[in-house]
């Protein structure tokens, strides 16, 4: 199996209310996915708690195969995902795959 960590930094926001609100939105899109994609195994997206750090989101994913994840990256699902809900906010991000 493979696990597949991307965390996200995103851009300024007017309000603390209006990143949380944007964060929600990124989570409960990309959790949907799960009903989408085939491949996937699980996902799951949580909330950097300490403003100390540098990165805002993790989204974790867990697919039987490197080939699997490629499939999950470029699905119309997850494209639509990243380029409309996460594209406009992201600042950075930083991914990790492994096999467990």
């Amino acid at each position: 199996m493979i696990r597949h960590i991307v965390m996200f930094k995103l851009t300024e926001f007017n309000s603390s209310i209006e990143k949380q609100m944007k964060m929600q939105e990124i989570k409960e899109n990309l959790e949907a996915l799960i009903d989408t994609i085939d491949c996937l195994r699980f996902i799951q997206v949580d909330f950097n708690m300490n403003p100390e750090e540098t990165w805002d989101l993790i989204l974790t994913t867990e697919l039987d195969t490197l080939a699997d994840v490629k499939t999950y990256a470029t699905h119309p699902a997850h494209v639509a995902v990243s380029k409309e809900i996460i594209a406009p906010v992201k600042a950075d991000r930083a991914c990790v795959d492994y096999e467990f």
